[in-house]
C-alpha cells in the first residue's frame, strides 16, 4: 500500500509542481552528495573500474522510470550490424528470478527467469544478450566468450564501475527533466549538470534537432501482433478493429501514457489499465469480463503470451532517428575502437 501510494504521489510533486518537495530536501542533499562523491572516486581512479578492450555504449538515462532506452538500444544495435560489427547488448536483467550469472538470454526463455526488457532484445536483435547485475563482469563475457566487438549496455548510466566510451542519454521529451531535482524530491538519478559530459542526448517523441549532441527520436508503430498465433495488421488497415468498439489498454511500462496516446493517435477508444513497471502479469490480470480486444505494449506481451486470451494483441514500435545522429555515434565508436587497438 505504501509502495502504491508513493507511485501516485511522488510523480506528482516531481512533474506536476504538487506540494512536498521542500520536505524531501534533506533527503535529497544527502541522495545528491552520496552520488557526487561516487562518481568522483571512478573518475580519479580512486575505485577500480573494468576497461573493455572493445568500445562500451552505454544508453541510459537521468530520470527514473521510462525513457524509450529499450528501442534506442536495438536501433543503434541494428545500425551496427548493417555496418558489419557484432554488438553484444548487456542487461542487468532487473527482476529476472535467475541466480547464477552471467547469463545468456535466449530468444525461447522465460521472462520471470531473464527479465522482460532482455527477453525482449533477444527476440528482436539476433544479437547476445547477456544479463548481469555486474556490468563489468557481463561485459567480459560479452567481449571473451561471445566474441563481441561493441558493447551496447541498455541502462548502466551511473555504473561506474564499467568504463564506457560513448554515452547516449534518454530523454522523454514531453516530461524533460520534471522539476530538476534529484531524488526523492525530483526524478533525478544524478544532478541536471551530468548532461553537460554526456556524448549524446536523444528527446523521444521530440521533432527537430536539438543542437549539436542532441538528437530527436519517434517510436513508430508499423503492426499490431495478436499474441497466440502471431497474426500482424499493419497500423495502416485498423479500420475493423478500431470500429469495433472501445478496447482494453494494457501496461507495465515507467510511462504508460506515451502508449496511451499511441493507441488514440491510431484510432482506438480505449479503456486504460497501468500497472507498475515490469509488472508480474498472470492471466488474471488479462480479465475483464468481457471479450473486448486487449492491446499491450510488447515489453508486457513477452510475459503474457502463454496465458493470453485470444482477442490479445500488442504493439511494436521502432526508433526513428535523424541519420546525422547515426553518423556521429558510428565516427565515435569508430574512433574509440582505433584508440582501443
Amino acid at each position: 500500500m505504501l509502495r502504491a501510494l508513493l507511485e501516485k504521489k511522488l510523480p506528482a510533486i516531481w512533474y506536476d509542481n504538487a506540494a512536498g518537495a521542500a520536505l524531501l530536501s534533506p533527503l535529497e542533499l544527502l541522495y545528491t552528495v552520496y552520488v557526487r562523491r561516487v562518481r568522483q572516486r571512478y573518475l580519479h581512479g580512486k575505485k577500480q573500474s573494468y576497461r573493455s578492450p572493445v568500445p562500451v555504449v552505454v544508453v541510459g538515462n537521468l530520470v527514473v522510470g521510462g525513457a524509450g532506452k529499450t528501442p534506442l538500444v536495438l536501433a543503434i544495435c541494428q545500425r551496427l550490424q548493417q555496418q558489419g560489427m557484432q554488438p553484444g547488448i548487456l542487461s542487468r536483467g532487473y527482476k529476472a528470478s535467475t541466480e547464477a550469472f552471467p547469463r545468456v538470454v535466449l530468444s525461447s526463455d522465460d521472462a520471470t527467469e531473464v527479465g522482460d526488457e532482455p527477453l525482449l532484445m533477444a527476440q528482436r536483435s539476433g544479437a547476445m544478450v547477456c544479463i548481469d547485475p555486474q556490468r563489468a563482469r557481463g561485459a567480459r563475457w560479452l567481449v571473451e566468450q561471445g566474441g563481441c566487438d561493441v558493447v551496447l549496455c541498455d541502462d548502466g548510466l551511473q555504473h561506474y564501475a564499467l568504463t564506457r566510451d560513448v554515452e547516449v542519454v534518454v530523454i522523454d521529451a514531453q516530461r524533460q527533466l520534471g522539476n530538476r531535482r534529484c531524488l526523492p524530491a525530483g526524478p533525478l538519478r544524478e544532478p541536471a549538470e551530468r548532461l553537460k559530459s554526456v556524448d549524446f542526448v536523444v528527446y523521444n517523441g521530440a521533432a527537430g534537432t536539438h543542437g549539436d549532441a542532441a538528437f530527436a527520436m519517434q517510436l513508430k508503430p508499423s503492426v499490431l501482433v495478436r499474441l497466440h498465433d502471431s497474426k500482424t495488421i499493419n497500423v495502416s488497415e485498423l479500420e475493423d478493429l478500431t470500429s469495433a468498439g472501445a478496447v482494453h489498454a494494457l501496461t507495465g511500462i515507467g510511462n504508460p501514457t506515451r502508449f496511451f496516446t499511441s493507441l488514440r493517435d491510431l484510432g482506438f477508444d480505449i479503456i486504460e489499465h497501468a500497472f507498475g513497471d515490469h509488472h508480474p502479469f498472470n492471466a488474471e490480470d488479462l480479465n475483464f469480463g468481457d471479450q473486448r480486444i486487449i492491446i499491450m505494449t510488447e515489453k508486457d506481451a513477452v510475459k503474457c503470451r502463454a496465458f493470453a486470451p485470444a482477442q490479445a494483441w500488442y504493439l511494436p514500435v521502432d526508433a526513428q532517428l535523424e541519420e546525422n545522429f547515426y553518423s556521429a555515434l558510428l565516427a565515435k565508436i569508430t574512433h574509440a575502437a582505433a584508440r582501443l587497438n
